[in-house]
């Protein structure tokens, strides 16, 4: 039995799980969600638990076992408290705003960068340096941010570019001068 897969998955209040043909869909009051569930799986809503089995003891029914229960509890989580990626611009001249729904980055290139975000997630700027990146789909929030992170990603000589909040960058020591 997968140590992850066998326990429950407890339902938040104001959160409902459904069960239709192969999906389930988690509602609440951040928005919907489904996932479609493979054939080595099953699940099952007792009271206030969702509850993930496998059909039998096969290599991928133990691979989706862990793998589904924690896609419902993301999918649990997102809907009642959401997930929120912060990512941070350093860099002289650095910035990023907010004009309607696009995000305008400048990050050193001779142009700046238009990143148009889905509909799904909501992008907020509190500072100029600093990007707020917030939804509900855990998958798609993280997508959106390495997105976003990987038109400048941080480099190790002086540690400009788009990284995560607490991100810790490995500094290289860069050439010795003149031996």
């Amino acid at each position: 039995m997968s140590r992850i897969g066998k326990l429950p998955v407890s339902i938040t209040k104001g959160v409902k799980v459904e069960l239709k043909d192969d999906k389930v869909i988690v509602s609440g009051p951040k928005g919907t969600l489904e996932q479609k569930l493979r054939p080595e799986v099953t699940v099952s809503v007792d009271g206030n638990n969702v509850v993930v089995t496998r059909k039998d003891d096969t290599r991928p029914s133990k691979e989706m076992h862990g793998l589904y229960r924690v896609l419902i509890n993301n999918m649990v989580t997102g809907v009642s408290t959401g997930f929120t990626k912060k990512l941070e611009l350093v860099g002289v001249g650095y910035k990023a705003e907010i004009k309607k729904d696009m995000l305008v980055l400048s990050l050193g290139f001779s142009h700046q960068i238009y990143f148009k975000t889905p509909a799904e997630i909501k992008v907020e700027v509190p500072a100029p340096t600093n990007i707020s990146i917030s939804g509900s789909d855990k998958e798609l929030v993280g997508q959106v941010a390495a997105k976003i992170r990987s038109f400048r990603p941080p480099e190790p000589y002086q540690g400009k570019g788009v990284k995560y909040e607490n991100e810790v960058i490995r500094r290289k020591e860069g050439k010795a001068a003149g031996k």
